[in-house]
């Protein structure tokens, strides 16, 4: 089914679906604003598998921008605002789009080699444009290449069809319970396969998504929540490490929320159970997923977050998962392997990289790249990514868990680790750390005390370097490899 009229189909019209600061935009103006771009994007000579690039914020052009150009059978390019000039001109030249949407601000960022390409900064209501159904599709065709930041530093386009977002959409409808009464406060970039979801899931049941992305301003975002009566929440560990420790969050009451939902990374256990006192009574989804399965491949369900603290859970509905060491067999419990996904919600491959491609995605099944071990009960407890591992002293170590561990540490924020060469060693743990209060920093010798509590010698890091934040992506996560390049050079 195309994705456009499964999200948009049977809604009624006066129902509120998004919720920007400036407006409230009805399921009855998104479809007229959607059918306006399919019309235009057609009248103007579009196909269905074109590509077209959108460079936006979230907001009301953002999503009728990406359903218009799904109804018509063309392909989205959904790109971060702040991308750099390199991975745009990599990513124009790799997908050579027939269009370009871009908001005003954004306009700029198009090279001038590029200029030949229509640009369109509004959403288009000419009235002689042809009106256009929805095109049908088959479940392969392409709907979206999410790109991704890839192994050689070059981006990945993930190739998403209509039925991947379909399925994954239906999973997690499933298992969040959601009905036409949610209101998700959406904090996530909608170009991100995360917030792409929360899109998906809410306006496939009638529900809305309310638009905020100022979380720069923490308080800002909440008193947001408590006015537009918001049911659930979304967040990476960044965003929740804020809330925690650099918030009211524990001090505000939430009469509406019924849940929060996190992913994109690893929250350490100890934020797991700040969140837990900090909002009682609410539903707490832990959640595993990568770009190249749409969105979302686990949960935790909450009534097994004291008990499984530290896992992802298992496979949601339509997935299966399988932790398999390097002889391809299932691990036994408590041995470690990488995770194996299948489903409908597993992408075709790479954009125009059959080597990735083939090394990735293997007879239907999606090799994670992601280390964890399975309990007794088949509950999944990632270790680490493949490539995120420590070797001190002839030892190999997770930075997750050194970083889970510097975490304990009350006065932490945030925390990243990464390795340097060190002559006694081998390698070495660096540490970059956010306090929580700058003007009471804690100092190398408490955080060393620290360390060397909890952990083996070789494994405390030989430095800690104290910053205001750590530098991510627009999606939230951390930037690990320019922190690497810092880390060599003060090495």
């Amino acid at each position: 089914m195309n994705v456009s009229d499964y999200l948009l189909e049977g809604k009624p019209e006066s129902s509120p679906a998004l919720l920007t600061l400036s407006a409230e935009h009805t399921y009855g103006e998104l479809r007229d604003t959607v059918q306006s771009v399919g019309n235009y994007l057609v009248s103007s000579g579009g196909k269905s598998g074109d590509r077209v690039l959108l460079l936006a914020e979230s907001g009301l052009f953002w999503v009728a921008a990406y359903l218009g150009i799904l109804r018509v059978g063309m392909v989205c390019v959904p790109l971060p605002t702040n991308i750099a000039a390199s991975d745009l001109e990599y990513i124009l030249a790799a997908t050579t789009p027939q269009f370009i949407f871009a908001d005003p601000r954004a306009t700029k960022l198009i090279p001038e080699s590029q200029r030949f390409i229509p640009v369109i900064s509004r959403i288009p209501t000419h009235p002689d444009y042809k009106n256009i159904g929805a095109v049908p599709v088959a479940e392969n065709d392409l709907a979206a290449l999410m790109f991704t930041s890839g192994s050689t530093g070059r981006p990945r386009g993930v190739m998403i069809t209509h039925r991947n977002i379909v399925a994954n959409t239906e999973s997690i409808i499933e298992y969040l319970s959601l009905t036409a009464h949610d209101r998700v406060m959406a904090v996530l970039p909608f170009h991100y396969c995360f917030g792409t979801s929360l899109l998906h899931t809410h306006l496939a049941v009638g529900g809305s998504v309310v638009v905020d992305s100022r979380f720069m301003y923490p308080e800002a975002v909440l008193q947001r929540m408590r006015q537009t009566a918001c049911t659930g929440f979304a967040g990476v560990p960044s965003h929740y490490q804020i809330l925690l420790r650099k918030s009211n969050l524990a001090r505000m009451d939430f009469p509406d929320l019924r849940y929060v939902q996190q992913a994109g990374g690893q929250l350490a256990p100890t934020f797991i159970q700040e969140l837990s006192k900090a909002l009682p009574g609410k539903q707490i989804f832990v959640m595993y997923g990568q770009t190249e399965a749409t969105a979302r491949l686990s949960y935790l369900p909450p009534e097994d977050l004291d008990a499984k603290l530290g896992s992802v859970g298992k496979g949601m509905r339509g997935v299966k998962l399988t932790v398999v060491g390097e002889n391809g067999q299932k691990v036994a419990p408590q041995q470690t392997g990488e995770i194996v996904a299948e489903g409908a919600n597993i992408a075709r491959g790479y954009w125009n990289d059959p080597e990735e491609t083939a090394r990735c995605f293997r007879d239907g099944k999606l090799y994670t790249g992601d280390l964890a071990t399975v309990d007794n009960d088949g509950f999944i407890y990632i270790v680490d990514r493949a490539k995120d591992f420590l070797k001190c002293g002839g030892k190999r170590v997770s930075c997750r868990h050194l970083e889970n561990v510097l975490l304990e540490f009350d006065e932490l924020i945030e925390a990243a680790v990464v390795g340097v060469p060190d002559e006694v060693l081998g390698e070495a743990a660096l540490a970059y750390v956010v306090p929580r209060n700058p003007k009471a920093q804690p100092t190398a010798d408490q955080l060393e005390t620290h360390c060397r509590r909890r952990l083996p010698l070789s494994f405390v890091p030989k430095r800690y370097v104290l910053l205001p934040s750590l530098p991510k992506n627009s999606s939230g996560k951390v930037l690990k490899p320019l922190l690497k390049t810092q880390a060599l050079a003060l090495a």
